[in-house]
């Protein structure tokens, strides 16, 4: 492709609007542009891009045996309202309205679809197993679209599902797409990890996050310093090997503590260390007054928390609901004779008693409090955040935080939309069983802009060759001299006729132009014919990625290219 003919709109400074580093470059590199609120138009390098991404991810699933759909985007209501999703799902799922009074909803993901699909032409053990794939557009109504292709409301994903006889064949499947997740990500030349997630608005009885390590990602992630544990903060258990705790302490007594309502200024007041003190946290769980326990040097995990209730809507209570239920304004709410329906501690209050709580009185807290004795327990559960000082959860070593940008996520469904839909077959006896499913998707352009917020530099984008729109930027440095344009020219056929994916920059531009625009669009090679080199007889070669320089012979370039692009594969640790 001749850069004088293509379609780049590159800018110089920085779009205004953009808060991260891949929404930055992707926009000054003129690969997308905002049309309005979270939605973008992709332009021919990062369509190219895209399309080269997604075409990885079709190969792998092939190679795992998936099949490739394409499901539409606009879903009629009555499907989401047999799995009871319509009114769970909330305002992230666009409704609307067709000419007949028909209620439809542009698709955040496929599950009723898919579903209802394979009901309708499944039927006998022997068409299983099934696993169907697609890449395709999806919407979703965020409140708050942001960072570009990071968080958007209009988005390309792949998803897949799994439909099997049973639950061992379920586990097959979902190992087998767990190890085609890793070579995808692998051959797209990312530094990632997969790790234990909470399974969120689609359901199910487990799954992983693939997370892309990046400074600017915005989730957390504990990896385990010895053994394979990671896992994100919502799934990531906190561990304490110490015993329940079986003493008691003494009857527990009021004591007034006058404007003290956070945990740092009771603890100064009493002389107590902040752990010793109980934040008693009020949550209204589908309707349902409810209170968490924890330690008052810890965080609440509200995922956790929402896990444990089994609640569709979990929302803080608010304080006109916290005077109601404590008779005592905010900060002096506490666990004794509290006016809720379910009362939840973290474990880690089991291990020990003597705690301070509210008193459910104005300017007053409680000494002496002990869980088993004064409480009304619903019971323990692990509700808050893991820290860098806790043990591994599987083997007790220490675990160290990342920031990680989710890119991928797995999940292992069972029955929960076939039962709701009545997808069944007939097994070898003749019975009727559900369908197992499982479900797995990739967001096509946030992985993308993950893998530049993972590879750039003051310059630009620094691309993976496997994925980078293209993988060389020929750049002639005077296209007035007569001499180089022949050998570009010359050189630009040659490249094309060994299957290279060359940008040739024609442009009558001065080469600091050239090398500027090149290194912010990330191209990882540059091959660059200039009047000094052809002197020499030979044609120098840039690495994006290390920003080394080389010279290559004009006489033996094919050869020496192909060993040269061998090598700077080999550094991103991919195969060419």
């Amino acid at each position: 492709m001749r850069l004088s003919n293509y379609y780049l709109p590159t800018l110089k400074e920085n779009p205004a609007e953009a808060e991260v580093v891949s929404h930055r470059l992707l926009v000054r590199a003129g690969m997308i542009r905002k049309l309005t609120s979270g939605i973008y138009t992709y332009l021919p390098l990062g369509l190219k891009s895209i399309n080269k991404t997604a075409d990885i991810i079709k190969q792998e699933l092939n190679r795992a045996g998936c099949l490739e759909v394409l499901m539409p985007m606009v879903q009629p209501a009555d499907l989401w309202q047999e799995t009871g999703r319509w009114e769970e799902y909330g305002k992230e799922l666009l409704r609307l309205r067709d000419r007949h009074a028909r209620d439809s909803c542009l698709g955040p993901t496929h599950e009723e679809v898919i579903t209802d699909l394979i009901r309708r032409d499944v039927h006998s053990y022997r068409q299983l197993p099934v696993n169907l794939y697609q890449v395709q557009t999806k919407f979703r109504d965020e409140i708050r679209p942001r960072f570009g292709l990071m968080r958007c409301r209009e988005f390309i994903m792949k998803d897949a599902y799994s439909f099997d006889r049973d639950e061992a064949g379920a586990e097959r499947t979902y190992m087998q797409m767990f190890e085609a997740y890793t070579r995808i990500f692998q051959r797209l030349g990312l530094d990632f990890r997969s790790v234990q997630a909470d399974s969120g608005t689609i359901g199910g009885s487990f799954s992983h996050e693939f997370m892309v390590l990046a400074e600017t990602g915005e989730d957390t992630i504990a990896v385990c310093s010895k053994c394979t544990f990671a896992a994100n903060l919502e799934k990531a258990k906190v561990t304490d090997a110490r015993p329940k705790c079986r003493e008691t302490c003494a009857e527990s007594e009021p004591v007034k503590t006058p404007d003290m309502h956070t945990v740092q200024k009771v603890a100064d007041f009493l002389q107590a260390h902040p752990r010793k003190i109980i934040k008693t946290m009020l949550y209204e769980a589908d309707g349902k007054a409810v209170a968490a326990l924890v330690p008052g040097d810890r965080e609440l995990n509200e995922v956790k928390l929402k896990n444990y209730l089994n609640a569709v809507e979990l929302k803080l209570a608010s304080p006109e609901q916290v005077v109601a239920w404590s008779r005592a304004k905010v900060g002096f709410a506490g666990p004794k004779d509290l006016e809720v329906q379910t009362i939840v501690a973290d474990t880690l209050l089991s291990k020990e008693t003597d705690w301070i709580t509210g008193a459910n009185q104005d300017e007053y807290h409680l000494r002496h409090v002990d869980l088993k004795r004064d409480v009304r327990l619903a019971g323990y559960a692990d509700l808050v955040n893991i820290r860098e000082t806790d043990p591994c959860p599987d083997c007790a070593a220490a675990v160290s935080f990342y920031k990680g940008i989710e890119v991928g996520h797995i999940f292992k469904l069972g029955a929960k939309y076939s039962r709701s839909m009545q997808a069944t077959f007939l097994d070898e006896k003749g019975e009727e069983k559900e369908i197992i499913m499982g479900c797995y998707g990739i967001g096509v352009g946030r992985l993308v802009a993950a893998a530049i917020e993972q590879n750039h530099d003051e310059n630009g984008i620094i691309f993976p060759p496997s994925i980078a729109p293209f993988e060389t930027a020929l750049i002639a440095l005077n296209v007035q001299d007569q001499e180089v344009l022949a050998k570009a020219e010359e050189f630009y056929a040659l490249l094309e006729s060994m299957g290279i994916d060359v940008l040739f920059d024609d442009r009558d531009e001065r080469p600091g132009f050239k090398f500027k625009d090149a290194d912010l669009a990330g191209y990882p090679m540059q091959v660059i014919v200039g009047g000094k080199g052809l002197g020499k007889g030979v044609i120098e070669v840039k690495d994006r990625r290390t920003g080394d320089r080389s010279e290559l012979p004009m006489n033996d370039f094919a050869a020496s290219f192909q060993n040269w692009r061998h090598q700077v594969w080999q550094g991103w640790g991919l195969e060419d």
